[in-house]
């Protein structure tokens, strides 16, 4: 028999409006994340590479978050761990990818940014309306949340990093975007794992 530590409890946040929500941010953003990395190797757009990664991390993310209603607590935390080493790792990796075109400059095409980046922006409008209701719960629920918050500000960063390409004809304002994008990453990372860990101790007491 399994661990009462190991049933679910205090599901009452998961409910069948907060299931449909998931899958629909799921749909969006992994269709989105790809429609985006197109759209950042046509721009050469570092920026728009970076936040395409955080779309299609943010939708295998949530479909995890989604595959772990009804597990007990202690999977979803531990779910939610590895949700945030997954974010780590890809902060990680973009930085380092950035650090590396500062080397090779190429200005992207600064047209091309702004719209795969207004375009993003209003697909995560989108998913963050969706799962606003459902932000509060457990480590796992707010693992998701703040993909798609994430994603929000990533956006927002691109469209900016548009306009001063164009205005500086320069690559630096993509590649600081792309740098904040990876910071963001990282601090999201540090907040999930610090919250799963939380939960964690928990059963270990």
């Amino acid at each position: 028999m399994p661990d009462d530590d190991d049933l679910p409890k205090d599901l009452s946040h998961i409910t069948p409006a907060y299931r449909k929500a998931l899958w629909i941010v799921v749909l969006i953003n992994v269709g989105y994340g790809i429609v985006e990395m197109i759209g950042g190797f046509l721009a050469d757009s570092q920026a728009l590479k970076a936040d395409a990664l955080d779309f299609l991390g943010d939708g295998s993310i949530t479909f995890l978050g989604l595959l772990a209603i009804g597990w007990g607590l202690k999977l979803r935390a531990r779910s939610a761990l590895i949700q945030g080493i997954f974010l780590g790792v890809m902060g990680i990796a973009i930085l380092g990818y950035t650090i590396y075109r500062t080397q090779v400059l190429h200005t992207p095409e600064a047209g091309l940014m702004g719209v795969f980046g207004i375009g993003a922006l209003l697909i995560n409008i989108i998913a963050v309306i969706i799962l606003l209701p459902h932000r509060k719960g457990d480590a796992n629920v707010r693992a998701v949340w703040l993909f798609s918050r994430n994603d929000a500000l990533g956006n927002i960063l691109v469209v900016v990093a548009a306009g001063l390409v164009f205005w500086t004809n320069t690559s630096w304002p993509d590649l600081i975007a792309a740098g904040i994008i990876a910071s963001l990453f990282l601090q999201s990372s540090w907040s999930i794992i610090k919250d799963a860990q939380s939960e964690l101790k928990k059963f270990e007491s």
